[in-house]
């Protein structure tokens, strides 16, 4: 979503910095240029080589320092920039920037830019709702400048109230939305499954499989940076929520099925990343089973086909999106499913590839379409793959 886009992000002293951190990681992940400048307490907490290493860019913390270019820096970056975010954004900033004061490089160049510029503000909750710093902000939301309300809870200083900076994937959000208000997939619903489903044999036994379900969230999580409404169903998994995104949680192959079936009429769009059990137990026993005989058999039943039952169900203008996990004839099986389940594309990988696996953070994929056409993708990290295949679904759609 913001691929090309130049992102300052400026850093001050507070404690809440280090957080900063994952910031320009997932700015960087989202195909951003980011540039950090850094006010000279915020050195106290991270240092630049940090951020250098992160954003894969010079650090400006000094006005006075030797330039890395012919420019003078602090009007450089200020012209350069899309956009700029505060991350954390102190009382003392806000102060300065509400009254025109430039004194470092952050503040100058703040002083020197065009660019939108959205404050996520983080400090002690009394000195957050001192009215000096809420006509502050008053004053400077009535300039045009753009803040994200902080998070309440427990802060370092332990008390307890609102201070706290936003989780960092709600501040990309929020740069998303500010730096791209047409978002390609604003109004559309996307359903999307993750993770696998597990399988009772008795209350504390089970028959699964490998799946980490990393790949289906970080699609929900990308289609969701997109603009759109997502449902992520979700098998048990060891992720965090996505942001933005409603999550239904289920454990076998039926309740998946029950949810899906559910939420797909409204959907415009429908991703099966999902690992689903083909087979479960027939029958499961209601207490845990002992160990007694050399031997012990299970009689397994079909589980219901969730994609195919969807292929069936599907209508004029609904998009349907699977996934082939194989480990030998990958196009031939691929193939097969695409057009037994009447989908629109498959994303099918080799999981005995090695970067391609089962809780791999990376994947390897080829991507086989309706009309016949074929696309392999080199290996990257799912969350790029995420947004790599949305732009692919997003053509899709238009047609």
């Amino acid at each position: 979503m913001l691929t090309g886009k130049v992102i300052v992000v400026g850093v001050t002293g507070g404690i809440a910095a280090y957080k900063a951190v994952e910031l320009v990681s997932r700015l960087r992940k989202q195909q951003a240029e980011v540039q950090v400048i850094m006010s000279r307490g915020a050195t106290n907490f991270v240092t630049p080589l940090t951020f250098r290493e992160i954003s894969g860019n010079p650090v400006v913390v000094d006005m006075w320092d030797e330039p890395k270019s012919w420019n003078v820096e602090h009007i450089a970056l200020a012209l350069r920039a899309d956009g700029f975010v505060i991350a954390p954004a102190t009382a003392n900033l806000i102060g300065k920037l509400a009254n025109g004061l430039a004194d470092d490089s952050l503040s100058t160049t703040l002083m020197a830019t065009t660019a939108p510029v959205l404050l996520a503000p983080a400090m002690n909750s009394n000195m957050y709702q001192n009215p000096i710093v809420q006509q502050n902000i008053a004053k400077l939301t009535a300039l045009g400048y753009r803040f994200l309300q902080p998070d309440c809870g427990m802060l370092a200083c332990g008390v307890e109230g609102p201070g706290r900076l936003p989780e960092p994937e709600r501040i990309v959000d929020a740069v998303i939305e500010l730096l791209c208000p047409q978002l390609p997939l604003a109004g559309k619903k996307i359903l999307v499954t993750a993770g696998g489903t597990r399988e009772a044999i008795d209350p504390v036994r089970y028959i699964g499989n490998r799946s980490s379900g990393k790949m289906g969230y970080a699609l929900a999580a990308a289609a969701a940076s997109f603009g759109a409404e997502v449902v992520l169903v979700s098998g048990p998994v060891a992720l965090d929520d996505p942001a933005g995104v409603r999550v239904i949680r289920v454990e076998s192959a039926q309740e998946m099925m029950a949810a899906v079936l559910e939420e797909f009429p409204g959907s415009d769009i429908t991703i099966k990343a999902a690992a689903v059990a083909d087979y479960r137990p027939q029958t499961a026993a209601q207490h845990k089973i002992k160990k007694q005989a050399e031997q012990l058999t299970l009689v397994l039943e079909k589980n219901p086909d969730i994609l195919a039952e969807l292929g069936q169900r599907k209508q004029a203008g609904q998009l349907l999106i699977g996934f082939a996990a194989e480990t030998q004839e990958l196009l031939t099986h691929a193939r097969g499913k695409l057009e037994r389940k009447r989908l629109d594309m498959i994303v099918a990988n080799d999981v005995s590839l090695p970067g391609a696996g089962f809780n791999s953070d990376t994947n390897i994929v080829k991507l086989l379409y309706a009309n016949g056409h074929q696309e392999d993708l080199p290996q990257m990290d799912k969350q790029s793959l995420a947004i790599e295949l949305l732009k692919r679904i997003i053509k899709l759609a238009e047609k």
